[in-house]
């Protein structure tokens, strides 16, 4: 359903005068990002609306759970939820985000592959891809043509160095715990220290390398583990999730040459944190 907007007034307002709801049926809709403006998800009841723009209620009862940043033809880009497994596992079939993508275009008669994943624990922009000869080309040519892999984390303390590159080897363990080693893979991570508290950085990252776990190791290795993170010695969760979220995913489609950009919100738990002393 889509609206005009013909004066300037706040979205609760206008929705209530366009659509007669109640405004708890329309906090909800906001809530579960149901509303867009001009195409962009707003979930702010007085967000101020301007004259000749066009109010979207998604009224479609089988949405995923979870937002598509981007699809075409070639890929499917969601921002996948803290606590959602990227692929399946041993234990873990269905509640995937493989699987709920999957099952999504499947009825759309289009095929999934996978080509990225992020930890369970680690919220944001996640790409699969929908077309096998591009599926091949990205598999076998991943970092020539992935150019930009940002990530926003919040760690424990404040860091001397504001701005760093962090370069070592990482090596994988039995019980799937990822350490710095001298036989390991090169993994090569850049920092910059945005914003602090008392107790808390906000930091935005780039991977040169996207090694398992590779943030999460290159922070504790430096004494500033992301919070949350028991795996890598983490004291303190007050947000009770991993603080690490995929802010920024860019790369070249090898198929129509064209360069791809995607952007996912930074958490409102990381933000209000952030704004506490």
């Amino acid at each position: 359903m889509h609206y005009n907007v013909d004066k300037e007034m706040p979205l609760m307002a206008f929705l209530i005068e366009k659509t007669h709801k109640k405004k708890n049926d329309i906090k909800n809709l906001l809530k579960y990002k149901k509303i867009k403006v001009d195409g962009i998800i707003v979930t702010h009841v007085a967000y101020p609306l301007k004259i000749g723009q066009i109010v979207e209620i998604n009224t479609d009862k089988n949405t995923l759970p979870f937002d598509i940043l981007y699809e075409d033809k070639y890929i499917i880009v969601i921002d996948k939820p803290c606590g959602l497994l990227s692929e399946e596992t041993n234990k873990e079939k269905n509640k995937t985000a493989y699987t709920i993508v999957k099952n999504y275009l499947k009825t759309k008669h289009e095929n999934i592959y996978l080509v990225h994943r992020l930890d369970q624990y680690t919220s944001g922009i996640l790409m699969f891809v929908k077309n096998k000869e591009l599926y091949q080309l990205l598999t076998h040519n991943w970092n020539q043509n992935v150019k930009l892999r940002g990530y926003i984390a919040i760690v424990e303390g404040h860091l001397s160095q504001k701005q760093n590159t962090i370069i070592n080897k990482l090596n994988e363990g039995k019980n799937q715990t990822v350490y710095i080693s001298n036989i390991g893979k090169t993994a090569i991570t850049h920092y910059k220290v945005m914003k602090e508290n008392k107790h808390y950085s906000l930091l935005e990252i780039f991977l040169e390398t996207g090694r398992k776990n590779q943030i999460r190791v290159h922070m504790s290795s430096i004494n500033h583990p992301i919070i949350g993170d028991n795996k890598y010695h983490a004291k303190t969760n007050p947000i009770k999730r991993l603080g690490l979220h995929a802010h920024q995913f860019g790369f070249i489609n090898p198929l129509t040459h064209k360069n791809m950009y995607f952007e996912s919100q930074i958490p409102e738990s990381f933000e209000n944190l952030m704004k506490k002393g």
